[in-house]
């Protein structure tokens, strides 16, 4: 069942977080919606704008109107995923987005409080919600100074101040992480003290991780034995870390890298295997099985396991 986005982060908030996970082709998607059945968890489905262009809209929510209809079991939700100002008017007006994501975190801060604004306005009267983002997703490095640190990460009295001004419903936060497999150097990691202060400021707030990826070490292993050239030292938030950040307010985590690690794995692997071999299929359906199993895994660590069919409690402090 299709359900609006900001009734799963209100029903999720400081219970459990919802997987959000980006994907991209329809093995993806069968995979994605197997493993969130199996599991009995509802999820978030994301495109990026990137992918938008890539596979053309039409293609993509083609794809999760029928998803919806093999799978009516599976509570989800549909999201564009760092949108610029034009991919997320196009999304609005599309009517299959549930929630958008503006990603004006790169302007100046008064830029973004002015461009979220905007889509705001345009969205909450479509009935559709916003995420925002505020700090820069970058890897922090060991020898960074502490005024680096800061200028990468989101400013707990920033994030209090661009959340009133702007109206969004929820917030993307720069605590440390960054996209990709390398998202952390030495002995870095989340950055748990920043969560907190932000937390305070926002409390009843859903806050939301990008670059959520495990990248675990074994899947970079596998592939660089079937020819592949990654640098073993990837990697990512541990699923501590992820159950940790839960108590301080995030609700949302974004799952994009461990899918693609996947995909290569499997179809490196298979070919390796069978050099012969050239239907595409064969590997799809090793695919869609193992990213059905991830995803039923992740749901259940990250507490959505079980959780389909349920409603935000009232309780629970509305958002924007």
């Amino acid at each position: 069942m299709r359900l609006a986005t900001l009734e799963l982060l209100r029903t999720a908030y400081g219970r459990y977080a919802m997987g959000a996970f980006n994907v991209s082709n329809m093995e993806q998607i069968h995979g994605l919606f197997r493993g969130a059945a199996r599991a009995r968890s509802p999820i978030i489905v994301q495109f990026t704008r990137v992918i938008r262009s890539y596979g053309n809209p039409a293609m993509l929510e083609g794809m999760i109107r029928a998803a919806e209809g093999i799978y009516p079991e599976v509570d989800f939700a549909v999201h564009l995923d760092h949108g610029d100002e034009e991919s997320c008017l196009d999304a609005i007006r599309s009517g299959q987005y549930s929630s958008v994501m503006i990603d004006a975190s790169h302007f100046p801060f008064e830029q973004n409080v002015e461009t979220t604004r905007r889509v705001v306005d345009k969205a909450h009267a479509a009935g559709i919600s916003v995420e925002a983002e505020l700090g820069l997703l970058k890897g922090i490095e060991d020898d960074m100074t502490v005024s680096a640190q800061d200028a990468i990460m989101t400013d707990p009295d920033q994030a209090e101040e661009f959340v009133r001004r702007t109206d969004c419903d929820s917030l993307a936060v720069a605590i440390g992480t960054s996209h990709g497999a390398y998202k952390f150097s030495g002995r870095q990691r989340l950055h748990f003290d920043r969560l907190e202060e932000i937390h305070k400021r926002l409390a009843g707030f859903p806050l939301v991780l990008h670059g959520g990826s495990a990248v675990p070490i074994r899947e970079v292993e596998r592939i660089n034995a079937a020819g592949g050239a990654l640098d073993i030292s990837a990697s990512g938030v541990s699923e501590d870390e992820l159950i940790r950040a839960i108590g301080f307010g995030i609700v949302k985590v974004n799952i994009g890298t461990d899918g693609r690690l996947i995909w290569t794995r499997v179809h490196r692997e298979f070919f390796r295997e069978k050099p012969n071999e050239f239907d595409f299929m064969s590997p799809g359906r090793i695919y869609m099985d193992a990213y059905a199993e991830f995803v039923a895994a992740k749901c259940e660590k990250l507490g959505g396991a079980g959780r389909t069919g349920s409603r935000a409690p009232a309780s629970v402090p509305a958002a924007g």
